[in-house]
């Protein structure tokens, strides 16, 4: 019995591992739009059996990343601009009031945790893009995350990771700017302040310009 629970916890963070570990190559675009993926090939490349990449990627499909499709397999979700709409419709109804609330119950552990957040993103600038999406998702999580609310924190988490393939692909967050710094900086002074109304409004100018900007470039490529 001991044996058989142990197995299925390593089974479980072994799927864990590749379901991070092919999202994050879907969201820096490693994995294009439109790709198939290859189990087989997959699965040698990261050296695990079938078992963990295919309960990892039911739950890639289930977040959005990727579709599935008869006799056919999995194939990364192709981007489009109606998405990218939706993602920040919702990121701007829900995300200003969540990190509000959470700047109002956050304690002395969840404050530090959401300062090394910043410091995180602040060391992940002009480096490689996976770093720079995966500090700013822990940014935005952290200012969320001490209100207690669970579902918000998953939705807020989940729109992030959708959002940071197009955020990679149009805006080259690589090339973290001291506009981008301030933005941050503004948002967590106002945050470990307390101060919700000034917090929620920089919030919501953060989100909708990032939203504008993408619109522009997504609009350019078609062209």
């Amino acid at each position: 019995m001991r044996e058989d629970r142990f197995l299925t916890l390593v089974v479980r963070t072994l799927a864990d591992q590749v379901f991070e570990i092919v999202r994050d190559r879907i969201v820096t675009g490693a994995l294009p739009d439109n790709m198939p993926v290859r189990q087989n090939a997959l699965a040698n490349d990261l050296g695990v059996s079938k078992i963990p990449l295919r309960e990892a990627l039911a739950r890639l499909e289930h977040e959005g990343l990727l579709s599935s499709h008869a006799n056919r397999g999995y194939a990364v979700r192709a981007r489009s601009a109606e998405e990218a709409d939706e993602i920040y419709a919702l990121r701007l109804a829900i995300e200003p009031a969540a990190g509000g609330a959470g700047a109002l119950a956050a304690n002395a552990a969840q404050r530090a945790a959401a300062t090394a957040a910043f410091r995180a993103v602040e060391e992940a600038a002009n480096s490689d893009v996976t770093a720079v999406a995966i500090s700013n998702r822990h940014f935005h999580t952290a200012l969320v995350q001490p209100a207690g609310r669970l579902l918000t924190t998953q939705l807020v988490e989940r729109l992030t990771i959708l959002a940071e393939r197009y955020i990679v692909s149009h805006l080259a967050p690589a090339g973290y700017d001291a506009r981008a710094y301030l933005k941050h900086r503004l948002l967590i002074d106002a945050w470990m302040a307390r101060d919700v109304a000034a917090f929620e409004r920089l919030m919501y100018r953060h989100l909708d310009g990032t939203w504008q900007d993408l619109r522009t470039q997504i609009g350019a490529g078609r062209a």
